[in-house]
């Protein structure tokens, strides 16, 4: 466990609170950086502001997005437990994020994550994994939304499955606004294409949130 008698303090001086007392995650972040917490809706950090740090997340979801000039918002990303974000190839950052739900975040200086890499193998193999691993997501991404609006969706579903590690249902923590913004589709089409699924059997709804995947067959076909 982190002492966090001395928090890192995100960018710009966010005074989101300390997070003490609970399990860090595994990874490249946990024993550099320091917990914070962020609320439902909270900026973690803001378009073109220094990329001085990196982030993990613990609990909760965060978003990545542009507001385009059209005062749409395009989502680029959705981060889950374990998942890191902020990573730049540049000194500042392309996107904002923000916490879709109340989250806990490990937040490390960038300079030391890169400094201690320097010496340790195994963190920069770590760190070099993540890289490519975050480029695929955006080629991913960049090929979702050249797709239908049902093969979207249904993709979104699997993709969502198989990231919690569930094979027969997902708990989708953002809003049907947030996945249209990350879609590229309307909250309506997205809505009705939910409801086309649950009419066909393809997925049930438990809650508006907690989807059954009835027939995951039927959605890697519609992905393909």
């Amino acid at each position: 466990m982190l002492a966090t008698s001395a928090p890192l303090a995100p960018a710009y001086g966010r005074t989101s609170a300390p997070v003490r007392s609970i399990a860090l995650p595994k990874g490249p972040l946990a024993m550099i950086g320091a917990p914070m917490r962020f609320a439902r809706n909270e900026e973690i950090y803001g378009e073109d502001e220094p990329a001085d740090y990196l982030y993990q997340v613990i609990t909760g979801t965060v978003r990545t997005f542009k507001m385009l000039d059209d005062g749409r918002r395009q989502i680029s990303g959705f981060y889950l437990p374990g998942d890191i974000f902020g990573v730049e190839a540049g000194d500042v950052h392309c996107a904002s994020a923000e916490a879709v739900s109340d989250a806990q975040v490990v937040v490390a200086k960038r300079s030391a994550v890169l400094a201690r890499a320097e010496h340790e193998t195994d963190l920069a193999r770590q760190l070099w994994s993540l890289t490519t691993r975050e480029l695929q997501r955006v080629q991913q991404h960049a090929l979702i939304l050249i797709k239908s609006a049902e093969q979207r969706v249904a993709g979104f579903l699997l993709e969502m499955a198989t990231r919690n590690a569930r094979t027969s249902s997902v708990d989708l923590t953002m809003s049907r606004q947030d996945i249209a913004d990350y879609l590229g589709l309307t909250i309506e089409t997205v809505s009705r294409t939910f409801t086309q699924f649950v009419q066909s059997g393809t997925i049930a709804l438990q809650t508006s949130r907690r989807v059954d995947l009835r027939n995951r067959a039927e959605l890697a076909r519609l992905n393909a």
